[in-house]
């Protein structure tokens, strides 16, 4: 039987959209684990296994030395924990359903949910884990202290940012070209393993190297996070400015481009994948 929809107001309208969005969140978040509490634990244990490895990789080499004096873990947790956000993100939208998916054929369901539901739903597990992971450390090892926890955290937010941004730019072009796709995005995410600048300082640098990593808007983010987070690191080299401003641009060139992937969308295209 054939149903009418009833018009609703704006503030309705807004309500229903953003019921879509949470129950569109939950599905994402679940898309890793049928439970949620375990999808945060898997999440958990990926960043500690990251920390870990960090820890041991320059504990072995000797690259202490070059570390922000003060808590030594901190400083790793403060690259490990924006780069995991940043790069989950991406992989997250460019996961998430196209214009072309059988979701889209339900009418409260369109594709800017589904970009808002993966990067809302990366950003909620990457938090918690994060919360948790520096609450145990805090309570079971040894305190800390952020100098500007807020300035901090919108650092982190700000790596999520950059991340979602680039993932709606992936997304939007996917359909296009596939396999072009995973490939870049892949690399991408290996390159910012040491593009994203967690394994050094960037006033350290010299101006030559410091060229090869200033157009990555997570090495500035980073970099800006350990300012924050360390009262005697002030960041010279890099610009949270830089970093929002390549957010703002990128997202706005992915919105478009994904307007115009949707306006030409193909059901032959899932078969292309």
């Amino acid at each position: 039987m054939q149903t009418v929809r009833k018009p609703q107001s704006q503030i309705g309208s807004a309500f229903a959209m953003s019921e879509v969005i949470y129950h569109s969140i939950v599905r994402s978040i679940r898309k890793t684990h049928s439970n949620a509490f375990m999808a945060i634990g898997m999440t958990m244990v990926q960043a500690i296994v990251f920390v870990a490895a960090f820890y041991v990789l320059f504990t072995v080499l000797g690259m202490r030395g070059g570390a922000i004096r003060g808590d030594f873990l901190l400083y790793i947790m403060s690259g490990v924990f924006l780069y995991l956000t940043h790069v989950r993100t991406i992989a997250a939208i460019v996961k998430s359903e196209g214009p072309a998916s059988p979701m889209m054929l339900h009418a409260p369901l369109n594709t800017l949910v589904s970009i808002i539901s993966a990067a809302v739903g990366a950003l909620y597990t990457q938090v918690l884990s994060m919360l948790a992971i520096l609450f145990i450390y805090h309570v079971g090892v040894t305190p800390i202290t952020l100098h500007d926890p807020i300035g901090a955290f919108g650092m982190f937010l700000l790596a999520w940012f950059t991340g979602a941004a680039i993932g709606v730019v992936f997304l939007a072009i996917q359909p296009w070209f596939p396999d072009a796709v995973t490939i870049i995005s892949s690399v991408y995410q290996r390159a910012n393993m040491i593009a994203s600048g967690k394994m050094f300082v960037a006033n350290t640098l010299p101006a030559f190297m410091l060229a090869m990593f200033d157009w990555n808007p997570l090495f500035h983010a980073i970099d800006q996070a350990r300012g924050y987070a360390f009262l005697n690191y002030y960041p010279r080299a890099t610009s949270w400015e830089y970093a929002f401003s390549f957010g703002i641009t990128v997202l706005m060139i992915g919105l478009m481009a994904e307007f115009f992937t949707r306006k030409h969308a193909s059901a032959s295209w899932n078969a292309r994948r």
